[in-house]
């Protein structure tokens, strides 16, 4: 931690918190990369195992969250502290959802992988998708891990993209659908994991904003990029010190 206290333990005790949400991060990340390759491959076993494992993110949450709730009873931390424990316990919620998006897109490989071969053109934007809510996520846990209140500002950023490519991908599967009404049970498929990507880049989007309240003490939800900007670059102006 970049702002040390008189008391050991203390820093002990958010050390440790700091380590586990980065460790159920791992845990998450690797569930998006093999979530996009059991897709990408046709490999319904690895979906499935996928979806298998989303309980050990599940009980990441519930042990750090109580670690969270012992620091706040034990420690009764104030001003820059007590937003870091808020934005841990924000943080893993999302990282949470994480997991359970990449579990439906596990499933929905599996499923894919059940029915008759031939993938459909969208799957080719579908991985790039994937891999562009995988770095969203990569990029939020580095701004965490580094309270790092601009990269986290270019994570926010490109949620606004993965918006973009969703919208294409939505469009070119009711393409591909209407030209070939055969194909809708697979399309649909394709179409619900594309749904669990995009709602992944949106988390991704809310854990970086979490990291930009923790080191400005700003609660930047509900505005716009533009005023989230000027809300992390004005500390920087500005000589005043951090609390």
């Amino acid at each position: 931690m970049d702002h040390p206290h008189t008391s050991t333990p203390f820093n002990q005790d958010l050390e440790e918190v700091r380590q586990r949400v980065l460790a159920m991060g791992g845990l998450v990340e690797q569930q998006i990369v093999d979530a996009t390759r059991a897709l990408m491959d046709n490999d319904g076993i690895l979906g499935e195992e996928v979806s298998r494992k989303d309980f050990k993110i599940n009980q990441l949450e519930v042990l750090i969250d109580e670690e969270c709730s012992g620091i706040l009873a034990r420690r009764q931390p104030a001003a820059r502290d007590l937003r870091m424990i808020y934005a841990v316990i924000k943080t893993i919620t999302d990282l949470e959802r994480i997991g359970d998006e990449a579990a439906k897109v596990g499933r929905m490989a599996a499923n894919l992988a059940s029915q008759e071969h031939g993938q459909p053109s969208a799957m080719h934007q579908l991985g790039h998708l994937s891999r562009h809510v995988a770095q969203m996520v990569r990029g939020a846990l580095d701004a965490f891990a580094r309270t790092d209140a601009e990269a986290a500002l270019g994570v926010t950023s490109e949620d606004f993209v993965v918006d973009r490519e969703y919208e294409a991908l939505m469009r070119q599967c009711i393409t591909f659908m209407m030209e070939d009404p055969r194909a809708i049970r697979r399309v649909m498929d394709i179409i619900w994991s594309a749904r669990a990507l995009e709602r992944i880049g949106d988390h991704a989007r809310n854990i970086a904003q979490y990291v930009i309240y923790f080191v400005t003490g700003k609660d930047v939800r509900h505005i716009g990029q533009e005023a989230m900007e000027r809300e992390v670059l004005k500390p920087q102006a500005s000589s005043s010190p951090r609390t």
